[in-house]
């Protein structure tokens, strides 16, 4: 073998290096991966599966029907995350969308029994997750996306605390600042369009909004629980803006409900922000380019990515990893959001206002 030659070694212990097995020094290993490099040797990934018995791929299982998938930008963006750090690494990224929680089951049991991945991320989690305990049990290392909460003890985990490593953003912080941003501007009736419950992210954004209105003093805030589609977003504020007292503001729980309540204000002949203001959560790429421009929560799914493909790939070598906890979301203002305009009557006025900025 070219590669054994030039850096004066066995063939076996190039297939130890290049198969990233143990039993190789750092000095040796080095210097086989550098003879490699220059003789322009690429790794047969179909080679090093079979060799080491791994798959080189890790899994993503999305309980979301694929117009939902298709029509949330954070998705696409945290898999692009993630493939900026396992495509260097010649990994491979497995998406399985499936409908409902029990398809989600069996496909984690479908792609361990297949071999197809060496670890998972765990998305969109829940309350008593049963994803956890089942991963446990088919031995398949994983990395959350938050903190669960509410874990039943088991057999296998009587501690009842989570065994895998999570990479969290509080998201919370973003949605106690919209509320105090929409008070200090002047509203008093906000209204939350809030994602289900079943799922701590949405619980977790509902709660920060109650206790931020709460310690306004604000009374009559109403909640609206969605799925977090368009569709649904575009039916709750139409909802709530055919109320006889509608809001002056409205918090969405993603950006994608929130610029459909923007096209829905629209429709209705309202102005943003003098009529109606908005906030979003996500700051998708194109919340800025809508009009007016959304004011909303950052939260960088693509660094999430990066953070969580280095946390998982960290686990499968080492066998462990820490927590990471990435910096919190926070509102970015923009032109959807300002003080409510009113005529003498006390209505909202249709004359609207400059965007505050």
């Amino acid at each position: 073998m070219d590669v054994a030659k030039r850096a004066g070694v066995s063939k076996g212990l190039v297939s130890f290096a290049l198969n990233d097995r143990p039993g190789v020094s750092p000095e040796s290993r080095e210097r086989i991966l550098a003879a490699a490099r220059e003789l322009g040797w690429t790794p047969s990934l179909r080679a090093r599966s079979l060799s080491t018995k791994r798959s080189f791929a890790l899994g993503l299982v999305v309980g979301r029907t694929p117009e939902m998938l298709g029509a949330d930008p954070f998705f696409p963006s945290f898999i692009a995350g993630v493939e900026s750090v396992l495509a260097p690494e010649g990994r491979a990224l497995v998406l399985s969308v499936v409908p409902d929680e029990e398809a989600e089951l069996r496909t984690y049991r479908s792609l361990v029994a297949d071999g197809r991945v060496d670890g998972v991320f765990l998305s969109d989690l829940r309350h008593n997750d049963p994803r956890i305990p089942l991963l446990m049990e088919l031995g398949l290392p994983a990395v959350t996306l938050g903190r669960p909460e509410g874990l039943s003890p088991t057999e296998q985990n009587p501690s009842g605390r989570s065994p895998f490593p999570a990479v969290s953003i509080d998201d919370t912080l973003g949605i106690t600042e919209s509320v105090q941003y929409l008070a200090g501007l002047g509203h008093r009736r906000i209204a939350h369009v809030a994602g289900s419950a079943s799922m701590l992210h949405g619980s977790r954004r509902r709660i920060a909004f109650d206790d931020a209105v709460r310690a306004a003093g604000l009374a009559e805030c109403q909640t609206i629980e969605t799925d977090f589609s368009i569709g649904a977003g575009a039916a709750a504020t139409r909802r709530l803006l055919s109320q006889d007292e509608p809001p002056s503001a409205i918090v969405f729980a993603n950006d994608p409900m929130a610029i459909a309540g923007l096209g829905v204000a629209h429709e209705l002949g309202l102005t943003i922000p003098g009529d109606l203001s908005i906030t979003g959560f996500d700051d998708i790429n194109f919340a800025r380019y809508v009009y007016p421009p959304l004011t909303t929560v950052r939260t960088t799914p693509a660094q999430w990515g990066q953070a969580a493909a280095r946390t998982l790939l960290a686990l499968m070598e080492h066998g462990s990893a820490p927590d990471l906890d990435l910096p919190a979301a926070r509102l970015t203002v923009r032109g959807s959001a300002g003080a409510p305009v009113r005529s003498a009557s006390g209505a909202a006025s249709v004359a609207g206002s400059e965007p505050s900025r």
